[in-house]
């Protein structure tokens, strides 16, 4: 009989579907059942489980979990949920991920680079006016979280002309590139960005790290991104900073709350740009492929695979 895989998910019931799919077509060789089809007996003894926003009372039935697969890169939801959780827990590293988050970087970071909010308003009042475009070269891109998605993305960038720097909370050396680290580098790279990046994990040392200390060293020509978590920044003085006309644009794709409410002062900024929750989607079949390869090397020889640090938070 096939080993039972429970999957536990507190989405809708069409993406549960979608998603028992593409694992139940990739993981022929196990049986995925989903957590409320699960005997008490089943939930009891299950030692691995494939969570996606899973309910914490629901993980808290499964008392021999030994670790679950997130099917999300971002697992901050699931460590604040279950603070003391006994079993470890595995995010999602996918290189198709990796792969469609670069393209979102290089395509958003395109998008200011050729002025584009510009020319939008300009097209909505009528207004024929051309700017002057300087050389990619010449612009200082700021990757803030040099991890998977963000070395992807700095490279990417690179690749397209553009001149990258990155910052991480420890020291990281990467091949042609001006990399910083800690306070007194992330202060240095924040005076010299054109455009910033955000990519960190949501950790206790990275909450409100941009605070107005931080978006106070900004310029007012620098435009910012944020493909990472809404908490990293401080979004209320953000927006005050654009209303006055001392940043130049904003392009959010993540949010304390989502979808973000139709009251929010956010929508109604032309320097704003809403996205909703975009940049870096999971690919269902190529992460369906990774969680087979990683419940195989656990039951098959034994080896969980790298788990999340929860001191860290990634």
């Amino acid at each position: 009989m096939n080993k039972i895989i429970p999957f536990v998910s507190d989405a809708n019931d069409q993406l549960k579907a979608l998603w028992l799919d593409y694992l139940e077509n990739e993981m022929s060789e196990y049986k995925i059942v989903l957590f409320e089809n699960l005997s008490l007996n089943q939930i009891q003894n299950a030692k691995v489980a494939i969570v996606a926003n899973p309910k914490p009372t629901d993980i808290a039935l499964m008392s021999n979990l030994v670790w679950v697969q997130s099917l999300w890169a971002g697992v901050e939801k699931l460590m604040q949920e279950i603070p003391d959780a006994s079993f470890e827990i595995v995010r999602m590293v996918d290189p198709k991920m990796a792969e469609t988050m670069a393209q979102s970087v290089l395509a958003w970071t395109l998008y200011l680079h050729k002025n584009m909010p510009a020319y939008k308003q300009q097209q909505m009042q009528k207004i024929w006016k051309q700017h002057i475009e300087i050389l990619a070269e010449e612009k200082n891109i700021a990757v803030l979280g040099l991890g998977n998605l963000g070395i992807s993305s700095a490279l990417k960038l690179q690749e397209n002309g553009f001149n990258v720097l990155g910052w991480s909370r420890s020291k990281k050396d990467i091949q042609d590139m001006t990399t910083y680290y800690g306070d007194e580098g992330l202060n240095q790279i924040l005076t010299e960005a054109d455009i910033v990046i955000c990519l960190l994990p949501l950790t206790q040392a990275t909450n409100n790290l941009l605070n107005k200390q931080k978006l106070d060293l900004l310029r007012p020509n620098t435009a910012l991104i944020n493909f990472a978590r809404a908490n990293i920044i401080n979004y209320k003085y953000l927006f005050e900073k654009i209303e006055k006309s001392e940043l130049a644009h904003a392009v959010l794709d993540v949010f304390e709350s989502e979808p973000l409410g139709a009251d929010s002062v956010l929508w109604d900024n032309p320097n704003i740009t809403i996205l909703p929750h975009i940049s870096g989607p999971t690919n269902m079949k190529s992460a369906s492929k990774i969680a087979l390869k990683n419940i195989k090397e656990y039951y098959q020889n034994g080896l969980t695979p790298i788990f999340v640090d929860k001191k860290k938070g990634y």
